[in-house]
């Protein structure tokens, strides 16, 4: 486990930025989080290829602004990133099971297939990642409610998608059990529909910290 201090910020929808000792991780700047989100990144970490979570104008400015880059996903996604490698990017594939080290974050790598949203939609690859943190870890699982072998104190928890609904949620949050969590894949939420979340999850899993921060605040894990 890390003892150093990483700073979580949270950026639109399901991208966070994670900072620590100067290196920069960015999960999943899609379509939903700012034009900049992954500009200053060491390296960046894409869970799945739905446009809310992977969006190449995104790692083309994180790639022109900081060429050799590394980008992490699983190899349908790496497949993909050709252009990226020629502006300088290092790709790497990765699946359930791995433990690579990405820019000085100690990384594992859980699960595999994406929520079924419906049975006529096919159901596509999706992996979580697990960084390690002085406090446990905390842990991205993408659109899936994955739960890690490994425990976790912080969970970036899947608030509201087209293919969950809350009592889902609650189980989650249950089954994983982690010390705090914080909401991700809230884009599609109201400010009134943020606060319903937030009064159910509060009644129904109140031994776990719950907190929605808004695009640019931080917290410290």
């Amino acid at each position: 486990m890390h003892t150093g201090t990483t700073r979580t910020t949270k950026h639109g929808h399901a991208c966070v930025r994670l900072e620590r000792d100067g290196a920069t991780l960015v999960i999943d700047p899609g379509g939903f989080s700012e034009p900049d989100a992954a500009v200053g990144a060491d390296a960046i970490a894409i869970t799945h290829e739905h446009p809310d979570h992977f969006d190449l104008d995104r790692l083309r400015a994180a790639v022109r602004a900081r060429p050799g880059v590394e980008i992490y996903t699983h190899a349908g996604i790496a497949e993909q990133l050709d252009e990226l490698r020629e502006l300088g990017a290092r790709v790497h594939a990765v699946s359930h099971g791995d433990t690579p080290r990405i820019a000085g974050f100690d990384a594992h790598v859980y699960g595999e297939r994406h929520a079924v949203i419906h049975p006529d939609i096919p159901v596509i690859t999706n992996i979580g990642f697990r960084i390690d943190t002085s406090t446990g870890g905390v842990f991205h699982p993408g659109d899936a409610l994955t739960v890690p072998e490994d425990p976790v104190d912080t969970l970036l928890v899947p608030v509201q998608a087209p293919w969950s609904k809350v009592s889902e949620v609650i189980d989650y949050l249950r089954e994983a059990a982690p010390r705090s969590a914080l909401a991700i894949h809230d884009g599609l939420l109201s400010e009134d529909g943020a606060d319903v979340y937030a009064r159910v999850l509060g009644m129904t899993v109140a031994d776990v910290d719950y907190t929605r921060l808004l695009p640019g605040q931080q917290r410290d894990l």
